[in-house]
């Protein structure tokens, strides 16, 4: 075959079939596809589309590009994925919830994007953990704990690691193919009986209205389900951060504190709500409400917590880490609280500013090499639709430094807009797909 005439069916409103999809993700994940054909193709893909039969043959050739788990256990093999937003540490409160309720959770998880936290680095906030598990350690981990959450390795969707790096630098990033193909190639390789997909809408997402959030959802259920893996979506609202904490250790203990019963909300909510979907999907619930009232008596009764306890143990990380997890988390040096400037109803959050600040203060990365401090961050995060005293506190800030503190504790109170009148606050829980 030959990389020019794909890239030219393309170009011509054509769906290159099956065969030449395979072929063309294995070039990608060989070298055999040069990055200008890469971005050729890329372009073409952005601005013609492909069918929904060609988005699925491109997904299961980009998973088929490198290894495809298969696993031997005593339940369904199941995961989630979030399209990404600020305070979102549901993986670290999900993934043993699931397991506590009989499936297992080999969750193939990512860094930090843009002003959005990564799983990755919240994982890895805990002393001597381990994300880069080889893949007999990462079958043991999940054998023996139920879950585990990891980063991919190099035998994971090698054409997607490729076909991203490219996309990124020829403002092809936006296809709505491209981003399909890109999110459930990993997903599918891990080997998944179900998935449940959240979806986020809002200031701190990067769906801003329903329509894209909506496309995105459909695009993604159908795909995978053409692909053999029973999935659903769950469209969640950011127009806030999910849990009151931002920054990667304060989300760790942000979320220890719901496993642990020590704190309810949106966290608690959504987690619950994505958890009874695919716990239905699965079998291991008879419909979506009994499988949330799994979710909840697995946190309720501590299991969940165990189950989390034992992961970290198993990669890495402190053997009694759940006993008292601060403890164990790093703390930061500088912590100031942001005061509200007038009285009030807070009625709007720039979730991607808020976001950006924990960036700023070292929480997350702005090219690659960055180094992350995990301590740093946001914590005490008021809520949409409170009423509020001017000088009340709005949030807490954790830095390293005074004059960082005091540049976030300004960027905090831009972020945040109060206004006499209360807001209407939208829905968690915004709609469900599949």
């Amino acid at each position: 075959m030959d990389a020019r005439r794909i890239i030219a069916r393309l170009r011509d409103g054509e769906t290159p079939d099956h065969d030449q999809l395979q072929w063309f993700a294995k070039g990608l994940a060989d070298g055999g596809v040069t990055d200008a054909q890469a971005g050729a193709f890329a372009m073409a893909a952005l601005l013609n589309g492909l069918t929904d039969e060609g988005r699925v043959g491109l997904t299961l050739a980009m998973r088929d590009s490198g290894k495809v788990l298969k696993w031997d256990l005593d339940g369904p093999v199941l995961d989630k994925h979030s399209t990404g937003g600020v305070g979102d540490c549901v993986s670290l409160v999900l993934a043993p919830a699931l397991a506590a309720c009989g499936a297992y959770v080999p969750m193939i998880s990512g860094r930090g994007l843009g002003h959005t936290g990564g799983t990755l680095d919240k994982m890895e906030a805990i002393p001597g953990l381990h994300t880069d598990l080889e893949e007999a350690q990462f079958r043991d981990v999940v054998a023996r704990a139920g879950c585990a959450i990891v980063s991919a390795t190099k035998d994971i969707a090698p054409a997607d690691r490729r076909l991203y790096a490219v996309r990124d630098v020829t403002s092809t990033v936006e296809s709505l193919d491209l981003i399909t193909a890109s999110i459930l190639s990993k997903k599918l390789a891990a080997g998944l009986d179900g998935l449940v997909l959240d979806v986020k809408i809002g200031s701190g997402a990067f769906m801003k209205n329903m329509d894209e959030a909506k496309s995105l959802a459909e695009a993604l259920v159908t795909t995978a389900n053409e692909a053999g893996c029973k999935t659903a979506a769950v469209i969640s609202d950011m127009n806030q951060p999910l849990a009151p904490s931002l920054g990667n250790a304060l989300e760790v203990a942000a979320s220890c504190a719901v496993l642990t019963g020590r704190k309810q909300g949106a966290l608690l909510d959504l987690s619950a709500t994505l958890g009874g979907v695919v716990l239905a999907n699965a079998g291991l619930a008879g419909d979506v409400a009994t499988g949330h009232a799994m979710i909840l008596s697995a946190i309720s009764s501590g299991t969940a917590a165990e189950y989390f306890g034992r992961m970290i143990a198993a990669m890495g990380g402190p053997i009694k880490f759940m006993d008292d997890p601060k403890r164990f988390l790093p703390e930061s040096t500088v912590i100031r609280e942001v005061a509200a400037a007038s009285d009030g109803y807070v009625s709007a959050m720039d979730g991607q500013a808020l976001g950006m600040v924990v960036v700023d203060l070292g929480g997350g990365r702005k090219v690659e090499t960055d180094k992350i401090d995990y301590a740093v961050g946001l914590s005490d995060m008021t809520t949409l639709g409170a009423k509020v005293r001017k000088g009340q506190p709005l949030a807490r800030v954790h830095a390293s430094r005074m004059d960082h503190a005091e540049a976030a504790v300004r960027a905090v109170q831009k972020a945040i807009t109060i206004a006499p009148d209360a807001p209407v606050v939208p829905d968690l829980i915004r709609e469900g797909i599949g």
